[in-house]
């Protein structure tokens, strides 16, 4: 039986094998502390010039906006990685709750509050449609039966083999994964404009709700049972926090660092080389850059059989997300911190854009005021804000250096004519990101916001595996691999690695 193995890393020496991240979204730093704690010592590698790719923060005229991700649920999730450093999360990063969860505004000004409150939904269900309660509450019973299987049971595990698929099929089917999200709201609820209420969720995590599995309906429940957050001082402060678990294990994440090549001997991945020239060696790769850019941009043809260029070609990407920051100079208190603003279509705008992949002249929308929880995030007696729309990926056509600002006009009319009144003078800071940014700063093909479309045939198996088929000693977190995008996808993505990657001490023994 062999020793244990024990590393050094003090006094400039450390042994440990070295793990090399790509990328610092969340996936990737939720990676780098599991491999951290689990014996490694981490380099993580940035693109831009700060941590926390599409949860990138920005600051401008004294107001604070986050680039991306705005909803925190599932908040145990970050808690498991504060509690492998030893730590709590509550030491660093405070998550206070959100109530409603969204305010939902109808194109003819109705408005449904949406929250985890099981009383108070059931009123907002009467109050459109007395009977439709009885089958909300069945659809929600579906949710949770879902919830236990498609995350609790399935999220954190891998999908390395079709056995693997095989093997969760009958419990898929028996839960009607074969159905889509709308699909399977309508077979509880009657009333339309509730069915758009109760399948919305697929557009948070890059999903058309008229084709994304029915497995996603679990937000449903997921979001009941944990709740809505928001990080004080904004999402940037658990990445901040994140960053500094890995320094405090000794690891390291540098920014201004572009990788442009996994390096490999054979089949075996042995680091990567950065844009620079400069390269690293590694023990192990993980990539948390977009997975689709990952296999057609860092490893060569030759190297990959399953994700060739023609597959990953012919795929199905997310829609492109069109988003517009911006700070007021007085406040809006009647608007909620979340808000999703429907136009006059539904099912129509959403084929043209994921199917039609046309620009439509109407939209629907999310609206994020975080300074209605955190007023710190604007200067005194402001508002900060940004407004989401989901647009075409980039194999629309569409060039947005020419129409981003006519595009944002409409939106700001829009806005101007329901919820802030007045907004066109009172606008003091202003940024854009469309889906050519997308893929020219985050390195996102076809400039899709949230990687491959959550379609039943690129789910689980179906989707790029966490540890690469093609390549040894290379693993796959974030939003293109299992399970999927959004922060608890993303999170468990880094989960799965416990399983799939040996501990520190095992690899060593077994490379010695």
């Amino acid at each position: 039986m062999n020793a244990p193995r024990h590393f050094q890393f003090s006094s400039g020496v450390d042994d440990r094998p070295h793990a090399v991240v790509i990328g610092s979204g969340f996936g990737g730093l939720a990676a780098a502390v599991r491999l951290g704690a689990r014996g490694y010592r981490v380099s993580v590698l940035e693109k831009l010039d700060a941590p926390g790719g599409r949860a990138y923060v920005y600051r401008q005229d004294g107001y604070t906006f986050d680039a991306g991700p705005t909803i925190v649920t599932a908040p145990f999730l970050f808690e498991e990685l504060w509690a492998l450093c030893g730590k709590q999360l509550a030491d660093d990063v405070e998550l206070r709750p959100v109530a409603p969860f969204y305010r939902i505004r109808f194109a003819n000004g109705e408005v449904f509050d949406y929250s985890g409150d099981a009383e108070a939904m059931r009123r907002e269900i009467a109050r459109f449609s007395p009977d439709d309660v009885a089958g909300y509450e069945r659809y929600m019973q579906m949710s949770e039966a879902i919830f236990k299987v498609g995350f609790e049971e399935l999220g954190h595990v891998p999908f390395d083999s079709i056995l693997d698929m095989l093997k969760v099929a009958p419990d898929l089917m028996k839960l009607a994964s074969y159905r889509t999200v709308y699909g399977l709201v309508s077979q509880y609820i009657r009333d339309e404009r509730l069915r758009t209420v109760l399948s919305f969720h697929p557009l948070l995590v890059g999903g058309n709700p008229f084709s994304t599995t029915s497995v996603y309906c679990l937000i449903s429940h997921l979001e009941r049972k944990w709740g809505v957050h928001f990080a004080m001082g904004g999402t940037g402060r658990l990445v901040t926090g994140l960053v500094g678990l890995i320094e405090g294990q000794g690891g390291a994440v540098s920014c201004n660092r572009e990788v442009a090549e996994i390096t490999l001997n054979g089949r075996r991945a042995t680091g990567v080389r950065l844009a620079s020239g400069e390269t690293m060696a590694a023990d192990i790769v993980v990539s948390n850059a977009d997975a689709a850019w990952t296999y057609r941009k860092l490893l060569p043809t030759t190297a990959r059989k399953r994700w060739s260029d023609a597959k990953l070609k012919r795929a199905r990407y997310s829609m492109g997300l069109f988003v517009w920051y911006f700070g007021t100079r007085r406040q809006y208190p009647e608007v909620e911190h979340h808000t999703i603003l429907l136009g006059p279509r539904y099912k129509e705008l959403l084929t043209d854009i994921f199917d039609r992949k046309i620009l439509a002249d109407d939209f629907s929308l999310y609206l994020h005021r975080p300074t209605a929880t955190d007023p710190s995030l604007a200067p005194a007696g402001c508002d900060a804000f940004y407004v989401l729309s989901p647009v075409p990926h980039l194999a629309s056509g569409t060039n947005w250096a020419h129409e981003a600002e006519r595009y944002r006009k409409s939106i700001e009319k829009l806005l101007s004519a329901t919820l802030l009144p007045g907004l066109e003078n009172e606008i003091v800071t202003s940024r854009l990101l469309t889906p050519q940014d997308f893929q020219d700063r985050l390195n996102s093909v076809n400039g899709a916001a949230f990687s491959l479309e959550p379609i039943l045939t690129q789910s689980a198996w179906f989707r790029p595996h966490n540890r690469s088929e093609d390549v040894d000693n290379l693993y796959l977190v974030g939003a293109g691999t299992h399970p999927g995008a959004g922060l608890p996808g993303v999170l468990s993505s880094a989960r799965v690695l416990d399983t799939v990657v040996p501990n520190a001490e095992t690899f060593a023994h077994a490379h010695a």
